[in-house]
C-alpha cells in the first residue's frame, strides 16, 4: 500500500453533489485518500428529489473497476447505489479477486424517498454482504433484510445506523460477529441537511479502514466526521441540502 490510501467507489451520480460518488469523492479527499469510481447509474436529483435514473451497463461497469485495479491499484472499497441484479453479480464477481476492506451500504431507498433497488437487486446483496468486511444499513434497510435477527443469521460485520429513527438521540449499532454489540449514541442534529450521510459513512469507514483502525474505531472516526459535516453544512437547496464536507473536521 501506499503513503496516499486508494479507494475505489463503486456507485450512482448524484447530479446536484450532495450524494453518491460526488460525495464519495470528497470525503474520501478530505481525509486523505485517493478517490476512484466506478459508475453504475447516472441521476438527475437534487435536494427536493430524484426526477431521472439511466442505469448503466455491468460490462462498463466492469470496465471501469478493471481499469482502476489493473493499473492504479486499489487499497479499499465502497458499495453504494447499484440499480439492477446484473450489475450486483458483476461487482461481486470482480470484488472475488481483491483482498481488501469492502464497505457495503446496501442503497435501497434515497433520503427522497426514492426507490433505488428492485426487490431482486436486493437478494442479489446477498453476494456483496458476505465479500464485505461491513454492510451499513440504514433504518428501512435494515427492515427489508430482515432487521436485526435477519443480519445476525447471516452471520457478518454490520453497523445499523440510526439516523433515520425517531428521538433526540441517535444510535448506532455495530455488530461484528462473536462479540458484545457496540452501541453508540449522540445529540440529533436538528437539521434538514442530511443528504449524502450514509454514503459519506461508508466512504470514510473505508478510509479509515486503510489507515490502520480497527472496526470499531475506524466507524467512530467515521460517525464524528459525518456529525462535523452535518453541522458544516452549507444551506444549499430547498429540500434535504448537503453536507459541508471540506469544512468538516477529521
Amino acid at each position: 500500500m501506499t503513503d496516499l490510501p486508494r479507494i475505489l467507489s463503486i456507485a450512482g451520480s448524484d447530479s446536484s453533489g450532495g450524494a453518491g460518488i460526488q460525495a464519495d469523492i470528497k470525503t474520501i479527499t478530505v481525509l486523505g485518500g485517493y478517490a476512484m469510481t466506478a459508475i453504475t447509474a447516472i441521476t438527475a436529483q437534487n435536494t427536493l428529489g430524484v426526477t431521472a435514473v439511466e442505469v448503466l451497463s455491468p460490462d462498463l461497469i466492469s470496465a471501469q473497476i478493471d481499469a482502476c485495479t489493473g493499473d492504479i491499484g486499489v487499497d479499499a472499497v465502497k458499495i453504494g447505489m447499484l440499480g439492477s441484479p446484473a450489475i450486483a453479480h458483476a461487482v461481486a464477481e470482480r470484488l472475488e479477486r481483491l483482498s481488501v476492506p469492502i464497505v457495503f451500504d446496501p442503497v435501497m431507498v434515497a433520503t427522497s424517498g426514492a426507490t433505488l433497488a428492485d426487490a431482486e437487486t436486493i437478494a442479489a446483496f446477498e453476494r456483496l454482504m458476505r465479500l464485505a468486511t461491513l454492510s451499513t444499513p440504514n433504518v428501512p434497510e435494515l427492515a427489508a433484510l430482515g432487521g436485526h435477527e435477519g443480519m445476525a443469521a447471516r452471520g457478518i460485520a454490520y453497523l445499523a445506523k440510526g439516523g433515520d429513527a425517531d428521538g433526540d438521540q441517535v444510535e448506532d449499532v455495530l455488530v461484528i460477529p462473536g462479540q458484545a454489540p457496540l452501541h453508540m449514541t449522540a445529540p440529533r442534529i436538528h437539521t434538514r441537511h442530511t443528504h449524502g450521510t450514509g454514503c459519506t459513512m461508508s466512504s470514510a469507514i473505508a478510509t479509515w479502514l486503510v489507515r490502520g483502525l480497527d472496526l470499531p474505531e475506524a466507524v467512530e472516526r467515521a460517525r464524528r466526521f459525518v456529525r462535523s459535516a452535518i453541522a458544516a453544512a452549507p444551506g444549499f437547496g430547498g429540500g434535504s441540502g448537503p453536507l459541508g464536507h471540506t469544512a468538516a473536521q477529521a
